[in-house]
């Protein structure tokens, strides 16, 4: 049983969905699918500092659009390949976000939440207005098609699997890092960093860790998203796109990485489905946020449910203290 709903996850990624988009062969559906992974594996990396750790974060889109711009940079004029930008974009994304966080992480509650919006939209304005490096309103197109060690991925039902493929692996690592003992010490923020802190916990030190973590991933979602469009705008990351992210872990169920998933599936396909309605659509959606957040306060798949499942399908790999109580994963 522990390994039945990994299997149907594979399945429905790897199987269901590019035989589905196949059968329709419309270039539309594929960016859509895309979109929707990109987007999931933002929700997820927002689940690590906002989730987990418990800090609002609200400049999370600026991460998004260093990654982008890292990736687009690297490849539009040293036509650097797609296996390269990737981890720079998560590099160059972490070590914008360790700078960002010395003099913030100190910070909390709604200070660290303004402080945040403050430094997203500088790097918004840094990439709206820096034209000699980012062509500015113009943005940056990328020449070229997908490649991956030489072989041409450029075909949509490729470039889905790449994606797939980067955002699953994305997933996983940030499903052990949610479930382990090092996850449980992150909650252990959330709930009362002074209390944390006297038994012995280094609080600044590993809110830090969770949001160099958190602005990687974000890097690299955004190293997908400027490979898979060919351009790359500011408007892009704006501090909408943020509050779209952190929409999606609040009505998913803050902590709860299936949540997250869910959130941001909801979020993104929800409005093409009702793409026939035309501006009403709009009303629809903003009705399904208000009453899902009305009648689930804890989210479609909340953080009790999320645990509680893990639980199960780790089995004996769940570790339990000398009085039987769950401690996280070995």
């Amino acid at each position: 049983m522990s390994r039945v709903l990994p299997l149907v996850g594979a399945l429905l990624v790897f199987a269901l969905i590019p035989a589905l988009l196949a059968h329709f062969g419309k270039g539309y559906f594929y960016q859509i699918a895309n979109l929707a992974l990109i987007f999931v594996l933002l929700a997820a990396s927002l689940h690590v500092v906002t989730g987990v750790a418990g800090l609002l974060h609200l400049g999370h889109a600026a991460f998004y659009g260093v990654g982008a711009y890292t990736a687009g940079l690297l490849a539009s004029h040293f036509d650097t390949t797609f296996v390269l930008t990737i981890p720079a974009a998560a590099v160059v994304t972490a070590a914008i976000a360790f700078l960002v966080a010395l003099p913030t992480m100190r910070l909390v509650s709604i200070y660290f939440a303004v402080a945040t919006l403050a430094i997203g939209q500088m790097i918004y304005l840094v990439l709206l207005n820096w034209v000699s490096f980012t062509n500015g309103p113009n943005g940056v197109l990328l020449f070229g098609g997908l490649s991956v060690f030489g072989i041409d991925l450029s075909s949509p039902t490729a470039t889905y699997f790449v994606v797939a493929l980067v955002v699953v692996a994305s997933l996983v690592v940030i499903h052990r890092i949610s479930h382990s003992y090092y996850g449980n010490a992150l909650r252990s923020l959330r709930e009362d960093d002074q209390c944390a802190d006297a038994m012995g916990v280094r609080t600044v030190a590993m809110k830090m860790q969770a949001f160099v973590i958190s602005a990687a991933f974000a890097g690299v979602a955004g190293a997908l998203w400027a490979h898979t469009t060919g351009y790359i705008a500011p408007p892009d990351f704006d501090f909408a796109e943020s509050i779209l992210i952190l929409s999606m872990i609040v009505v998913g169920g803050l902590g709860s990485l299936p949540g997250a998933i869910i959130g941001a599936l909801l979020l993104i396909l929800l409005p093409e489905f009702l793409r026939p309605l035309g501006d009403v659509r709009n009303i629809m959606v903003g009705c399904v946020l208000f009453f899902s957040i009305l009648l689930l306060p804890r989210g479609l798949f909340g953080e009790v449910s999320a645990l509680a499942l893990v639980r199960r399908q780790l089995g004996d790999a769940w570790t339990t203290d000398a009085k039987g109580r769950g401690v996280g994963w070995r």
